[in-house]
């Protein structure tokens, strides 16, 4: 049993002087470890700007895609609309063509 408890002390006697060795280390060596963690923030900061230039070109690319999208129905509402203004205006009351005037406040 006393051997066994001399090995423990002397475990954490060992533990004890591998921390004052790294915090004596640490200490001599006070510009690597701050150079070293500088370096190490700015690479965080790199990858997360990294990371935001390709989300920025990801919604740059569905800006794009809508602004077309957006195109295309204003002219497949305008394409509608002529073709039911001109249906209308076969129509001899004129009525049908009136309505959808005022439907699209146009005068003609």
């Amino acid at each position: 049993m006393s051997s066994s408890s001399t090995r423990s002390t002397a475990a954490g006697a060992g533990d004890a002087k591998k921390k004052l060795g790294f915090l004596a280390h640490a200490m001599k060596r006070k510009d690597s470890f701050i150079q070293f963690f500088a370096m190490t923030g700015i690479l965080l900061l790199s990858m997360r700007s990294l990371g935001q230039k390709y989300k920025i070109h990801g919604l740059e690319e569905d800006t794009h895609a809508l602004r077309e999208e957006h195109g295309s129905l204003t002219d497949r509402m305008k394409n509608i609309k002529r073709a039911l203004l001109h249906e209308a205006s076969q129509d001899s009351t004129g009525i049908l063509a009136s309505r959808l005037r005022s439907i699209f406040n146009e005068q003609h």
